[in-house]
């Protein structure tokens, strides 16, 4: 769906109503432009879970790429851009209020100030991005192109959050099958061009808009068949998900914490003992220095089933957040120490450097914060196969998979979602999960403290889950890996040379428009 040659005015009056409404909008001041454009952000912020309203995604993206292409300046695109991306981060990051509300008395005043520095801190990718597609003559190759560049180095920079990007809606529908090609990137550009494409139709120039719904629409009804997923085998490894449903307010609490931990060993010895047990992050209460007798009672709960295990590790002054491998018979058999932390939340960047000047409050060497552990690996989990460890945020990074040594026969991430409340941050995560598998065709072994604990299979099916906020055990046949998809073997490299690619037609076009 490329309009290269077509100046960005062409087709403005055709479109009836559509282009009298975009008029009267940029006929307005800046700050009647801004409220729609952020309005038109949180409509676009519904496509994301768990609401997964992704056709009004695709109609505010339309919106606002017509907004884009009116004949305004530069400064009128950016403001444009900020406002929209923070609109649409406003709704689509609403829980990051959450952590804040766990107690409220000393941390509550704080939640505002938390939304709007992330929305607006987040919409400034936007901001750059509409900028850029601005700069290349505002076409639907240049708008695809530098939204899915902003999505890009926002999971970069920083050490990157690419939470909620605008490719994600589609993780509820088929076209989430296409991730085995483009990854994430390659759904971004998918929701960039589907905006564009209605805008062309809504604008009258339906040729274009046509064409690229037909694109859509086979993309749409072929992606099922594009990564399908093994047969599950009947005597497939059977894996316990544990779920204790620890309150965040709770979860540390002296008299609650020997209550959950009995809950999880509960729940380990129910039934008939399968191939692996799996409890979430940080849910042994002690240090693994000073767990040997919790593990002792976790071994024999398990009667003679592997057990992973989320809890904290200490190393001199050194804290970390790790996962333990125990083996049929009690022993410690790995240890992995999450590497992706996350910005002020498990430590403060610089602050070791900070510390080297004695302002040690900020220092993960003194003990204040996490320390980052040596990197991805794989563990040898027996008959199972290798295990890709991944421990909450380090899920949501496409390169935290694609740094493993080799490739795994399935993903384990194990997570404490109780931060996130149980509005929508719980479920995007999920959600994200769910893109991982597709992307790499491997399943993967989900265990939240809160929910929603899960086994996801290499096409990204939810196959069996335990609800949010529901305590419980659930045992689930663990499904075989696919072949390696396009996108495993390659990466995010194709997605980047398209965007150069496209890049490059938008501003050949501009050029010769000049």
């Amino acid at each position: 769906m490329s309009d290269t040659g077509t100046p960005p005015n062409a087709g403005w009056m055709s479109g009836g109503m559509w282009n009298r409404v975009t008029d009267w909008v940029n006929d307005r001041g800046p700050l009647v432009r801004g409220a729609v454009a952020a309005a038109l952000g949180v409509v676009a912020a519904t496509g994301q879970a768990p609401f997964d309203l992704w056709p009004l995604t695709v109609l505010a993206l339309a919106a606002l790429f017509g907004l884009l292409r009116a004949p305004t300046g530069m400064a009128r695109g950016l403001w444009l851009g900020l406002t929209a991306g923070t609109g649409y981060f406003a709704l689509a990051l609403s829980w990051i209020v959450e952590p804040f509300l766990i107690d409220v008395a000393r941390h509550a005043w704080m939640a505002p100030f938390a939304l709007v520095l992330m929305a607006g801190g987040m919409g400034l990718f936007w901001m750059a991005a509409f900028g850029v597609a601005r700069a290349l003559g505002g076409g639907a190759l240049a708008w695809a192109a530098a939204m899915t560049a902003g999505e890009a180095v926002r999971g970069v920079i920083f050490t990157g959050f690419p939470w909620a990007q605008i490719g994600h809606v589609w993780i509820t529908t088929p076209i989430l099958h296409w991730a085995a090609f483009g990854g994430a990137l390659g759904l971004c550009m998918l929701a960039a061009l589907a905006g564009a494409a209605l805008w062309h139709v809504l604008a009258g120039a339906r040729l274009w808009g046509g064409l690229g719904f037909v694109a859509l629409g086979l993309a749409y009804g072929v992606g099922p068949w594009m990564a399908p997923a093994p047969e599950v085998p009947v005597d497939a490894p059977i894996i316990r998900l544990v779920q204790p449903n620890a309150p965040q307010d709770e979860k540390w609490d002296r008299d609650m914490m020997p209550v959950f931990f009995e809950r999880q060993l509960g729940f380990t010895a129910a039934g008939a003992p399968p191939d692996l047990v799996v409890w979430p992050e940080t849910s042994v209460p002690v240090l693994l220095e000073r767990a040997e007798a919790e593990l002792v009672r976790i071994a024999s709960a398990a009667r003679g089933a592997s057990v992973v295990v989320g809890l904290q590790r200490a190393d001199d002054l050194r804290y970390y957040n790790s996962l333990l491998v125990l083996d049929g018979q009690g022993r410690q058999t790995a240890v992995y120490d999450k590497h992706h932390l996350v910005p002020f939340g498990e430590y403060v960047p610089f602050g070791d450097v900070l510390g080297r000047f004695g302002i040690t409050g900020f220092a993960a060497r003194y003990g204040n914060g996490y320390s980052a552990g040596s990197g991805a690996r794989l563990l040898d989990m027996g008959g199972l196969g290798r295990a890709l460890p991944l421990i909450c945020y380090e899920g949501v990074f496409p390169r935290n998979i694609h740094a493993a040594p080799q490739r795994p026969d399935f993903m384990l991430l194990i997570t404490n979602d109780a931060w996130f409340g149980q509005v929508s941050g719980p479920y995007q995560h999920l959600a994200q999960a769910r893109l991982r598998s597709v992307e790499q065709g491997l399943a993967m072994i989900r265990v939240a403290n809160t929910g929603v604990s899960a086994m996801i299979d290499p096409a990204g099916r939810v196959t069996a889950s335990i609800p949010m906020g529901q305590a419980g055990w659930l045992d689930v046949p663990l499904p075989p890996a696919a072949p390696p998809t396009v996108y495993a073997r390659t990466g995010d490299w194709v997605m980047w040379g398209l965007l150069i690619v496209l890049a490059g037609l938008s501003w050949k076009g501009t050029r010769r428009r000049a």
